[in-house]
């Protein structure tokens, strides 16, 4: 058997790759290659909760869509009904069912999308607690887009977003009904959602339940359109991407402004030091000569007269 030197089998492998090459870019030139997926600069979002079977159905969120021409619709509270979407406005549309649930999250868009993958969330061990709720994580170019519908415990659903946001990588929004009441602090995500209320609990209260909140990306505009026949507003948010930049640097201080800030520093730790002196001398005076010092004074200014009153009154 004949051996064959590596050499040659090295450039045997560098030809077959560079006819691979130009194969791919003629038929790129032909149109028949994939073509790579553009980037997004700037996307409109609407997220709904649909209020399960008795809320909006097909052809109300088909008006929605005719209506603002969303680039992505993310719907909470989506039975399988909804799956009729496509066949009135086109496009296509991905259903995350919920577990023992009639209903469950939707998203809708009318370009192309990868398939989305379900994100469980930690849930309550307590007794008569909800099955684990999921979140549908859908990807538009390289922006995350979380579709939720968190728990009702405060302390719970903090639990949950605190769980997306570790998933996600690069420029995310967790978009949808948070059930969540008060403000929410995330480290690196920005509350961008309407400030107006979104659902009337027991027609009684009004909540902002249904919030956006970014990382890597601007709201141009937010707002809450009208309710229509579920218990929700959905709400619109036009969102652009954040071009990457240089790393931040530490801003410049002006002269002026660092000299009030060190001498307010100064008499602030002078303040301090001053407080800290005296502190042993204030705290470590003994009890006993205390009552010592007391009843010198006492004794020097004499009985005091309302207190010889009630004793004599109660004799």
């Amino acid at each position: 058997m004949t051996c064959v030197p590596y050499d040659f089998w090295a450039f045997a492998g560098g030809i077959a790759v560079m006819v691979d090459r130009a194969h791919e870019a003629r038929e790129h030139a032909a149109g028949r290659g994939p073509e790579p997926a553009a980037q997004p600069r700037s996307l409109r979002v609407i997220s709904w909760n649909l209020l399960r079977l008795v809320g909006a159905r097909v052809a109300d969120v088909a008006a929605l869509i005719e209506r603002h021409h969303p680039d992505l619709l993310l719907m909470q509270e989506a039975t399988e009904d909804l799956a009729r979407l496509p066949s009135v406005v086109g496009g296509h549309f991905f259903r995350e069912p919920m577990h023992g649930r009639i209903y469950g999250l939707a998203v809708w868009s009318p370009h192309p999308l990868k398939p989305p993958h379900r994100l469980l969330l930690p849930a309550s061990n307590m007794p008569g607690h909800v099955p684990p709720r999921v979140a549908q994580i859908v990807r538009v170019g390289n922006i995350s887009f979380a579709n939720v519908h968190l728990s009702h415990g405060q302390i719970l659903n903090r639990f949950q977003l605190l769980h997306i946001v570790r998933s996600l990588d690069g420029p995310a929004a967790v978009v949808g009904d948070y059930n969540a009441v008060g403000p929410i602090r995330l480290p690196g995500l920005r509350d961008v959602g309407p400030r107006q209320p979104t659902h009337m609990a027991q027609n009684i209260i009004s909540l902002r339940l249904d919030r956006c909140m970014v990382r890597g990306l601007r709201c141009r505009n937010a707002r809450v359109l009208e309710r229509g026949p579920s218990d929700h507003h959905p709400i619109i948010l036009d969102l652009d991407l954040v071009p990457e930049s240089a790393p931040a640097t530490r801003p410049r201080v002006r002269r002026g402004e660092r000299d009030r800030w060190r001498g307010a520093l100064g008499n602030g730790l002078g303040n301090w030091i001053r407080a800290v002196s005296l502190t042993p001398e204030r705290i470590g005076r003994e009890p006993g000569a205390a009552k010592a010092r007391r009843r010198r004074r006492t004794s020097s200014e004499g009985p005091h007269p309302a207190r010889e009153e009630e004793k004599t009154a109660a004799r």
